[in-house]
């Protein structure tokens, strides 16, 4: 037996790579700081829980549920949209469909819209999803640097003519991982605007809406008027709410974009347990205190790796959103020596920047999702280790 062809473009993914050198070590005995993956440690509040209890005590969420999610649901998803960004009108049936969280929907909108010959414009560095899906759907992947020079934002006046005019998405993902940065309206006027110049989909992964931090309050880009001609953002109840082993999310927007997602659904999956889809209204009702409590978490976290990276020699700056540090490696080291390094030296896992694209080399990326003392230890570690940045 012979895998497909395309497989031979697609490398193994990075954070499956990071799982097995880590359970390689632990079989070793090595205490591991784990900051490679994204996964939040603490629990789902308490209130999503309880309604997820309730939920599953009720027979009548036992059966399949609506493909695009319950009415119910999908209105919820609406509203939320409307008392969170001011988008107001999304029609709950033609603009608002439910996923499996946001990595089955992501790759489900290139099946819909890409085929052999096509170009996708995807950030590099970027989530590998963007590219990998690409390969499964036939296309080619064209990918836009991000870099500190352009703060991290798409430059489009460096896509080239004929790639606009073949690309049929365009991906962007504001709070960015992996690298932090912020995208402001007018950033996102400007994508919109490029959109509609070439009739291109524009398709936005707002995973870290709600993880902000020091008041920041991350726009949509369904803000900008004239987005519905163009574009659909994907959301994910996985790092808001500590939900990411449930699996539930929604992507709302432009009708065509969310008929061809819907479409290629009702073909591969049976949507999301209707139990899980109620604890996702919960979810929506989440005050903004108690959103505030799980940030903090993070926001603590945060400021011990940046202090801690500052009195080692790093010169950051503390992030305003995502669940990431994106750091730079000292000179001398490319991104896998550097946190080859960290591995041997000091039990320390972090995935090297040139994991999500070729643009990332020169960075690694810290996860926050480690309790506070295992990040003191791994500063600790890493200045009895001898390791600074200069």
């Amino acid at each position: 037996m012979q895998f497909a062809k395309r497989f031979e473009k697609i490398p193994p993914y990075l954070f499956a790579e990071i799982d097995r050198k880590r359970d390689e070590l632990v079989a070793k005995g090595v205490d591991i700081i784990n900051m490679g993956v994204g996964d939040p440690d603490q629990p789902t509040p308490s209130h999503i829980v309880e309604a997820m209890h309730q939920a599953i005590d009720d027979p009548s969420t036992h059966n399949y549920p609506p493909y695009q999610g319950t009415k119910e649901y999908r209105q919820a998803a609406a509203n939320w949209m409307e008392s969170r960004f001011g988008v107001k009108g999304l029609d709950p049936n033609t603009q608002v469909v439910s996923s499996i969280g946001s990595k089955e929907a992501i790759h489900n909108t290139f099946l819909a819209f890409v085929e052999s010959g096509d170009y996708t414009l995807i950030p590099d560095p970027g989530y590998p999803v963007y590219r990998t899906s690409t390969i499964f759907a036939g296309g080619e992947p064209y990918t836009m640097p991000l870099t500190p020079e352009n703060n991290f934002l798409p430059d489009l006046d460096a896509i080239p003519e004929e790639v606009a005019r073949k690309a049929k998405l365009l991906w962007v993902n504001y709070p960015n991982n992996p690298t932090g940065a912020l995208a402001s309206l007018g950033d996102f006027e400007k994508l919109v605007a490029f959109c509609q110049k070439y009739d291109i989909l524009l398709c936005h992964d707002h995973a870290y809406s709600e993880m902000a931090y020091d008041g920041y309050k991350p726009p949509s880009v369904l803000e900008v008027p004239g987005a519905l001609d163009v574009a659909i953002e994907f959301h994910s109840f996985s790092k808001s709410y500590n939900m990411t082993g449930w699996r539930i999310g929604f992507v709302a927007g432009n009708t065509t974009g969310i008929k061809g997602l819907g479409q290629v659904k009702t073909n591969i999956d049976s949507g999301v347990f209707k139990a899980i889809q109620r604890a996702g209204i919960a979810a929506f009702a989440t005050s903004s205190a108690n959103l505030q409590q799980v940030m903090s978490v993070y926001q603590r976290r945060r400021d011990i790796i940046v202090e801690g990276l500052k009195s080692l020699g790093w010169p950051i700056e503390p992030p305003k959103a995502t669940l990431y540090v994106w750091v730079p490696v000292p000179s001398g080291y490319t991104s896998t020596e550097f946190v080859s390094l960290l591995l041997d030296k000091c039990g320390i896992i972090v995935p090297p920047g040139n994991g999500y694209g070729a643009a990332g080399e020169g960075f690694f990326r810290i996860a926050l999702t480690v309790a506070d003392e295992r990040m003191h230890e791994a500063i600790k570690r890493m200045k009895a280790a001898g390791i600074r940045y200069a």
